[in-house]
């Protein structure tokens, strides 16, 4: 998806949402750990590998045969590495009328664990090329390499790594449904799982932050710092972008980005303070790289994408999970 939202009044949504109980809830998370600890390697080229594998199955957008096929794979993928896995479905009526089948997947890891993060993507894909440059086209649905695939490819590959090397902390790794099925500006019809997933927290559950990962696949991604993550979960993102520092990963830059309405809004609304990762430069690029200019659009695919920009963010992810204390 991503909407950039420049209003003032659209910064300021998570207010009166339970700011004072978000404060508290950062309190809560550990800096990393000083003494030498074992951090595996993330590997970017096998993250890439489930970037392409995702999108073989062609568009992924609800109601779409590629849609249900890679539900199964996902499902089948992450039985393969964690303690649990749950699928969270519901149905949502859509423009035209039709109920729509969503399903969110949630994989546990060291389920025992009472000290938990949270790390999140949306799997679903952009059901409409409104941006792309043949008007003939505009009413396909995308193919979602950098725009849905790459935020999970990174987390698969994550899963495989916590299932090789149990961290100190439990890790729930959500695949969010639906995100990118609105229209531009209708943002009621955004980021649907991530809202019923918010409005439906399993009993009990209250991890010590969240972060969420999207369109981080781009050959020349950068990823300045998100600004409604800046405002609603500053020590998140500080912890992400120290991370990225201290590894010496010049894809973070060291900057505010724009504000984007995604997955992390209905789980800061809810209390958990959540963080993104997004390569927002790309959301409405018009600048002279023609190369850029594919959001929304049909040329969304692969070749867009190089495994470097992905293993930037796993080894970020990778590193703050196995640094964290109980």
């Amino acid at each position: 998806m991503k909407l950039i939202v420049f209003k003032i009044s659209l910064l300021l949504l998570l207010t009166g949402c339970g700011n004072d109980h978000t404060d508290r809830r950062e309190s809560s998370i550990d800096p990393e750990r000083q003494e030498d600890v074992y951090v595996p390697e993330f590997n970017e080229d096998r993250a890439f590998e489930y970037l392409v594998a995702q999108t073989e199955f062609g568009p992924r957008n609800p109601g779409s045969i590629g849609h249900q096929q890679c539900l199964q794979y996902l499902t089948f993928e992450l039985q393969k590495y964690a303690d649990a896995v749950n699928q969270q479905s519901f149905r949502h009526t859509g423009y035209d009328g039709r109920s729509y089948q969503m399903t969110n997947i949630i994989a546990s890891f060291n389920i025992e664990a009472t000290h938990r993060i949270l790390l999140g993507a949306h799997w679903d894909t952009r059901p409409r090329a409104e941006r792309d440059p043949d008007p003939n086209r505009r009413d396909e649905p995308i193919l979602g390499a950098n725009d849905g695939a790459s935020g999970v490819a990174v987390l698969l590959e994550i899963a495989r790594l916590l299932s090789k090397n149990s961290p100190l902390i439990g890790v729930d790794i959500i695949l969010f449904d639906g995100e990118d099925y609105g229209r531009e500006g209708d943002l009621d019809q955004y980021c649907l799982g991530a809202k019923y997933f918010a409005r439906n927290l399993p009993q009990g559950f209250r991890p010590r932050f969240g972060i969420i990962v999207d369109m981080v696949g781009d050959k020349e991604a950068r990823f300045p710092r998100e600004s409604n993550s800046i405002q609603h979960a500053p020590r998140v993102v500080d912890l992400i972008w120290n991370t990225a520092r201290t590894l010496n990963l010049y894809q973070f830059e060291d900057r505010q980005g724009g504000a984007i309405y995604d997955d992390h809004i209905p789980l800061n609304e809810v209390g958990i303070p959540t963080a993104l990762i997004i390569d927002s430069d790309l959301v409405g690029y018009d600048g002279p790289d023609e190369r850029r200019r594919y959001w929304h659009t049909t040329m969304d695919t692969p070749e867009q994408c190089n495994p470097e920009s992905l293993g930037a963010v796993g080894r970020v992810l990778t590193e703050i999970i196995y640094r964290q204390t109980t």
